[in-house]
Order: structure tokens, then sequence, then C-alpha cells
């Protein structure tokens, strides 16, 4: 579903797609994955989009998000809100949903296939408007895994699907000796 010569972009809802490779016990390289798509296509642009809690001590997310910055993946951060709910208990929420989805409409004009790294159902419209501009685009994701991760909508809507187990040889993280 892909073709060498079509200029690529890969947007990671980076919650999501852990969330979806936790469930099928896979831990991504992410050079490898980014090596992996710079062979379908040229790939012209990388990003993993999170949200991080700045007021922890020891924050999990921040060495993955300095290794892929280190390693000429793009990073999108914002900081989480922190807030109370009905029952006084402390909660949070970082969406990246409105910066991924602007970020793909800026760079749109600049690819042929827009690969989306979600399962989220609200990125449905986003698919619809890019494919409207003519753009192909990919939903990765997981079906594989138990529950599915991936919005029956989204995936109906996307050009293409790809269960990222189906990636897992070429992506996998290599176990440490």
């Amino acid at each position: 579903m892909f073709y060498k010569d079509e200029r690529l972009a890969l947007l990671i809802d980076g919650p999501n797609l852990h969330s979806a490779t936790k469930s099928l016990s896979l831990e991504i390289d992410y050079k490898r994955m980014k090596q992996e798509f710079a062979r379908r296509g040229r790939l012209l642009r990388m990003v993993y989009y999170t949200a991080l809690n700045e007021k922890d001590e020891y924050n999990p997310v921040r060495p993955l998000t300095d290794w892929l910055s280190y390693n000429g993946i793009s990073v999108k951060t914002k900081p989480v809100k922190e807030y109370t709910d009905a029952l006084g208990r402390p909660r949070f929420k970082g969406s990246m949903t409105v910066e991924l989805t602007t970020d793909a409409m800026m760079i749109a004009e600049h690819v042929d296939h827009m690969v989306l790294g979600t399962g989220d159902g609200d990125y449905r419209y986003l698919v619809e408007k890019l494919q409207d501009m003519g753009k192909r685009v990919s939903i990765m994701s997981s079906l594989k895994s138990s529950p599915p991760m991936v919005s029956d909508e989204l995936r109906r809507q996307a050009d293409n699907f790809i269960d990222i187990d189906d990636l897992r040889e070429v992506i996998e993280r290599e176990a440490r000796s």
C-alpha cells in the first residue's frame, strides 16, 4: 500500500500507540520504525506527540522523548492539566489531538501519504479532510490486541490499516544482553 516515490509523514499519538503496543507486549524501537517507513517511501516527517506531567520528579515518558529527539524524531509535548473530580480526587488530562490535527493539516500540502499512529476515533474527521485534499491516509494501531485498540469508524475511513503487530519483526526493540 506504499509507493517508493511518495512523500510520507508519520504522526504518532504517543499514549494511544503505547496502549496498543503494551497490550501486544511489543516494545517499539522508534529508530527501526523510522527506517522501516523511510524504506517504504520518502519519509519527510516523523513526529511523536505526548503530554508530560512536569510536576513529577521522575516522568517515565521523559527518557523516551529525550531519546526520540536525540535520534532525529520530532517530539511535540505539552503539560498535562491537573483537575479535581466531583469526588475530590486529583485527575489529569493531556490530549494532543488538536496539535496533531493542526500539524497534519499544515504539512498536508507537502506529502502524498499520511500515516497516523493512533486508533482514536476522534481522528476520523481529520482522515476524511486529508482524503478530500487528495492525500492517502493509513492508520497504524491494532485489531489483534485485546480489546482492539482502533475505532471501527477510523479504520473504515482510512485508505489503509496497518496492524502494529504485523510490523513486529521490523520495529520491535531488540532484547538487551
